[in-house]
């Protein structure tokens, strides 16, 4: 695959853009994204903050605040592992919504926040097997603000964290089975 990073020149933040070029294309070899595919990736580099969101799956194009791509230690230097953790959530998200068998998930402004946290659980403990480095207690705490402090919520993060092959029902079953517990 090719991806392509914009901008070329990054002025309000030390990132390199060969570096993010070559990680891009590292990672989405990793997922699995298919060899003639094109990744475009666009960096915000005056937004500090860490949001990113997938504005296509044909192409793939991410969209990235400076901010999910920045070392939280070191401000404006980059961090591999954050592009990692960014990027590859992302991609396996773009994977499994061009799937048919995962399912129809509504489009990301229909979401509700507990399913796109269960989400982003299934996916970053997918990259979790695959070696790149993930902070599980992050994301831990992350599922119990949306889901409860409870037994039935920590079980629903394992199966997320530790799934394969889950499909879009499952996910949503299992972060509605645990706000129920929440709520009930």
């Amino acid at each position: 695959m090719a991806a392509t990073v914009t901008p070329e020149t990054f002025t309000m933040v030390l990132f390199d853009q060969p570096t993010i070029v070559a990680e891009v294309e590292r990672i989405a070899g990793l997922v699995g994204v298919p060899a003639g595919d094109a990744i475009q990736v666009t960096v915000d580099e005056a937004v500090p903050v860490a949001r990113a969101h997938l504005a296509s799956i044909d192409p793939i194009v991410l969209e990235v605040d400076g901010g999910a791509f920045e070392d939280p230690r070191h401000p404006r230097q980059l961090s591999l592992s954050a592009v990692g953790d960014t990027v590859g959530r992302l991609l396996l998200q773009a994977l499994d919504r061009r799937d048919p068998a995962f399912g129809d998930v509504p489009a990301d402004d229909d979401l509700s926040l507990a399913h796109r946290v269960a989400w982003d659980v299934y996916a970053v403990g997918r990259l979790n097997r695959l070696g790149l480095q993930a902070q599980r207690q992050r994301r831990v705490y992350g599922f119990r603000n949306r889901h409860g402090f409870t037994d039935v919520s920590d079980e629903a993060f394992a199966r997320l964290w530790d799934g394969s092959g889950l499909i879009w029902a499952d996910i949503t079953r299992l972060s509605d089975d645990a706000a129920a517990v929440r709520t009930g």
